[in-house]
């Protein structure tokens, strides 16, 4: 059984998950409305990994014998500008989850939680890959400038995108 303040920030956690792939379902809205299938799949792959994300929060409560509470989701974002202002909002919000991690694995840490730690090393890890992703596409775009050519380009390169999920064991 986890502390009462371990276990309410990680149920918060899965609320955060939860609301990351509701998020990214609106981007990935926002890109089949303005003909980008290309990023609506990157997106539609970034929901599921999410989702995934929450699974291993919930299913790691259950493990721990520890009572899973779901709270009600906020509203995503509908729209944006451009694709550019679209995946600046996705490394904006890939940071903010890497600062929930990051406080969430000083808490484990300061209660000798050694399971919750190990849960969040993966995550840490996890999140070094997220920022990175999402920011090299920042850093694509912005090179690419207003250039339909390389919308064109970039949109091509990011529907290829496959879901992987997460193994299981830790």
């Amino acid at each position: 059984m986890k502390s009462e303040h371990l276990l309410e920030e990680f149920n918060k956690q899965i609320k955060y998950e939860l609301e990351s792939a509701y998020l990214y379902f609106a981007m990935e809205a926002y890109f089949h409305a303005e003909n980008f299938s290309g990023m609506a799949q990157w997106m539609r792959v970034q929901t599921q990994e999410e989702l995934a994300h929450a699974a291993k929060f919930f299913d790691f409560l259950i493990t721990s014998n520890s009572r899973v509470e779901l709270a009600e989701l906020s509203g995503p974002r509908k729209d944006w500008k451009s694709p550019l202002d679209v995946f600046k909002a996705v490394y904006k919000h890939e940071q903010f989850v890497t600062s929930r991690i990051n406080e969430l694995y000083q808490l484990a840490q300061s209660e000798n939680d050694y399971p919750a730690v190990v849960l969040l090393q993966w995550f840490i890890t996890e999140q070094v890959e997220e920022e990175a992703n999402a920011l090299k596409i920042v850093e694509d775009l912005e090179r690419m400038g207003d250039s339909g050519h390389g919308l064109f380009l970039i949109d091509r390169e990011l529907g290829t995108r496959i879901y992987m999920p997460p193994a299981t064991a830790e």
